[in-house]
């Protein structure tokens, strides 16, 4: 019996140890937040650095900045497109790949556009009626621009009717000060960067500091009076630089991110060592035929679609710029931090 009643005993005491054992919580295992955030991020740059290596995405490539000026039926010069070829050029870029930025976001980094796609920057001089004139109702009138960019949006999903429209005192044939005003602030309300083109058209290179001034500034003043935004951009009459080209950046009164010229290259990406705010190239729209045939933007798209690893192509992310490793030499030091080689 009572070796019976150990054993119950014995038996008992085991049972209640392994119970008590059983009863303890499992202890946490310490995990340094500092290494796991770190890992974290290292995952996230890994995944980032993937998908930029499958887009072949190159942030450092070249941009087509397109000039165009008066969208008319009967042509009267080479600057000028009928609604037809303007469709045509708009059609090609979105089949192509290309998506609309302004050119001020353009010359501050402000690329947001998809993985895989490239940017381009459609540029409009001269403010004339044809880009932009609205009905009774306030609605852009048949085959302007801005109509026709409307529809190539409505046509093609991704592509989006953005555009700057570097103004003179002209301000689309508008003569009262409410008129300028609808059709500047319907720009804006509606997506369109509203930028500089001076108030009377001079060539800049040919006058005082005190006379370029002028002529930015008060079509500058302007523009504020009538939309409350100041231009961040300049395009440079005939393309003609100041005697000091940093005159067209800053002056009394105004302060620009960028001066665009009229010429017929493609533009280095602003996070490119090439790239100069003072003189942005643009590429003149028109087939390749005469003197253009080199250097329009139909040669140039031919030439960008045939050497993709000149082109600007995105990764997606505006916080980052990547682009192949062999490129690093071509980083401008101030992006250092967005840096994303693969």
């Amino acid at each position: 019996m009572r070796l019976g009643m150990l054993s119950g005993v014995g038996l008992l005491a085991v049972a209640t140890i392994m119970a008590g054992c059983g009863s303890e919580p499992p202890q946490p295992v310490k995990v340094d937040a500092k290494v796991d955030a770190a890992a974290r991020l290292k995952a996230a740059k890994d995944a980032k650095i993937r998908n930029a290596a499958k887009v072949k995405a190159n942030e450092l490539g070249q941009i087509p900045v397109l000039m165009f000026h008066r969208v008319i039926p009967s042509p009267q010069t080479t600057d000028d497109r009928t609604p037809k070829q303007f469709r045509a050029d708009l059609e090609r870029l979105a089949k192509e790949g290309y998506v609309p930025v302004t050119a001020a976001e353009m010359v501050t980094g402000k690329i947001d556009i998809p993985a895989g796609k490239y940017p381009v920057v459609l540029t409009f001089d001269d403010s004339s009626p044809s880009q932009l004139t609205l009905n009774a109702v306030g609605v852009p009138q048949k085959d302007t621009a801005v109509a026709i960019m409307k529809e190539v949006a409505a046509k093609y999903p991704g592509w989006r009717p953005k555009a700057t429209f570097f103004v003179t005192r002209d301000l689309f044939g508008k003569t009262t000060t409410e008129e300028q005003a609808q059709a500047l602030l319907w720009l804006k309300d509606n997506g369109f960067e509203i930028a500089n083109h001076t108030r009377d058209h001079l060539n800049l290179r040919s006058i005082s500091q005190a006379q370029v001034e002028e002529q930015i500034g008060s079509i500058g003043k302007t523009i504020e009076q009538l939309t409350y935004t100041k231009p961040v951009t300049i395009a440079l009459p005939y393309g003609a630089q100041p005697k000091k080209k940093d005159w067209a950046l800053n002056g009394k009164g105004y302060k620009h991110k960028g001066a665009f010229l009229a010429g017929y290259t493609p533009a280095p990406a602003p996070f490119s060592k090439s790239f100069d705010a003072a003189g942005v190239p643009r590429i003149k729209v028109m087939e390749k035929k005469g003197d253009c045939a080199q250097f329009c933007s139909e040669a140039w798209l031919d030439w960008l679609k045939k050497n993709p690893d000149m082109r600007y192509t995105s990764d997606g992310d505006p916080k980052t710029v990547a682009y192949p490793k062999f490129k690093q030499p071509y980083l401008r030091k101030s992006f250092s931090a967005m840096s994303l080689p693969y």
